[in-house]
């Protein structure tokens, strides 16, 4: 009998609780490292990411903190992917539900960089550092993608065409509705654009996390 919807929605994986305990505290630590990094993109004010920079822009219509934001429309993404039928797993749920607490918890503690162009170019790839070890940290224990690669996943499958060309219209798609909102668009954002991919298969390597789960051992006949 063929699995109800729900039951193929939500992808779930028990390996006991030592394990469960342990990926948890992972996806959490590197959720801190998005918090982090996602303050110091925005307070290097060079221009952001497409989906921060429409985040940030909803701050300035909504009465919202950045954090909020992100909660919110991570929210909105998690509805439009279940109706495309897109797979989820109990990471994204603590992606939608996390990581807006942690940037608005971490930005009283998030130091401000100086002045100077060139201190602020370099603040700004140290947190396109550290988000690629937070990203490592959250891949790496296959919990699910988040809601935005949720969403370029569905939209692959469903139109038919490369996850790579899913990306590039999704967030030329958001870059132009943050532009029209105010949102912060610069050097930064083309940075950003040209270093994370580097920084996240840099982290991978670093610290020895498999950016895909593992095939499942064969199972060989008994003689």
């Amino acid at each position: 009998m063929k699995p109800a919807f729900w039951q193929r929605a939500f992808v779930w994986r028990w390996r006991g609780w030592r394990l469960a305990a342990r990926d948890f505290a992972l996806v959490q630590l590197g959720f801190l490292l998005f918090g982090f990094a996602i303050n110091m993109m925005v307070m290097a004010d060079l221009g952001l990411a497409p989906w921060l920079a429409l985040e940030s822009s909803l701050t300035r219509v909504l009465p919202l903190t950045l954090g909020q934001s992100i909660m919110c429309l991570s929210a909105l993404i998690i509805l439009l992917d279940v109706a495309l039928r897109q797979p989820l797993g109990w990471g994204t749920l603590a992606n939608v539900l996390c990581i807006g607490l942690w940037v608005d918890w971490v930005k009283p503690l998030t130091p401000a960089p100086l002045p100077a162009l060139w201190f602020k170019l370099v603040y700004l790839l140290v947190s396109v550092a550290i988000l690629g070890v937070g990203t490592a940290l959250y891949v790496g224990v296959h919990a699910g993608a988040g809601p935005r690669d949720s969403l370029m996943l569905a939209a692959a499958r469903r139109l038919r065409i490369s996850v790579r060309l899913a990306r590039f219209g999704i967030d030329v798609l958001v870059l132009l509705i943050a532009l029209l909102l105010g949102g912060r668009i610069g050097l930064g954002t083309l940075l950003i654009a040209l270093t994370s991919g580097l920084a996240i298969q840099a982290s991978f390597r670093l610290l020895r996390m498999p950016p895909h789960p593992p095939e499942p051992e064969a199972i060989t006949p008994e003689a």
